[in-house]
């Protein structure tokens, strides 16, 4: 009994450390997500209301996120009449009597490193969570 346990438990144990690291990863980019949505929803609430500044939200972000500054990245972006690209400048658009559609894109950064690269197997995982959604 003492054999099967010495060859069987150093497996239930990667097993273990395994389960553990996929639980972790799956939860951080679901956090990631999550965070995105909500973040979506604020800017599509105060689109039609009194506002809320990039900086505002910005703060909330990395508050609730519990991120870096540089992990969130709030840009406004610009698309002219029905072009097929954006821009980060209204005034590239020369043609006024044509609609200017405005969006707010949000970028997410972020980094696992499970327990198991330290047994030199797999690496540092990044996270990129981007979302566009048009205010006007």
């Amino acid at each position: 009994m003492a054999v099967e346990t010495v060859l069987v438990a150093p497996v239930l144990a990667m097993l273990a450390l395994g389960t553990f690291d996929t639980v972790n990863i799956i939860t951080k980019q679901q956090h990631l997500q999550s965070g995105a949505s909500e973040a979506m929803e604020i800017v599509l609430a105060s689109a039609n209301g009194s506002g809320v500044s990039s900086t505002t939200l910005h703060d909330i972000l990395v508050s609730s996120l519990k991120l870096n500054s540089n992990q969130v990245q709030i840009t406004q972006l610009f698309r002219c009449d029905a072009a097929a690209t954006t821009t980060t400048n209204s005034s590239t658009c020369t043609d006024t009597t044509k609609p200017i559609y405005q969006y707010v894109k949000l970028t997410l950064t972020d980094s696992y490193t499970p327990l198991w690269t330290s047994f030199g197997v797999g690496h540092t995982i990044s996270y990129n969570v981007v979302r566009t959604v048009q205010t006007a």
